[in-house]
């Protein structure tokens, strides 16, 4: 999900999975504007979401290779 500016990129296993997501490590403040399918707008820590085209590149990846980037920050939420 994105708030046009930042992303927030998920990887889940399943319904009720907690999973794990592509971090921005030394990023600070928090990004608003996230819109989920239900319509509510949710605040995040910019630490926990990418830049939009990073989001872009991770994704790319994982569509191609099945797995984020090496180089890309995550956390394991499980």
């Amino acid at each position: 999900m994105s708030n046009a500016d930042r992303a927030m990129v998920m990887l889940l296993d399943g319904v009720g999975d907690p999973g794990e997501h592509a971090t921005d490590p030394g990023a600070e403040g928090c990004g608003s504007g996230f819109v989920l399918a239900n319509g509510q707008s949710d605040e995040y820590p910019n630490a926990d979401t990418v830049p939009l085209a990073e989001a872009f590149r991770i994704v790319r990846h994982i569509v191609s290779a099945g797995i984020p980037p090496a180089d890309a920050s995550w956390a394991i939420d499980r």
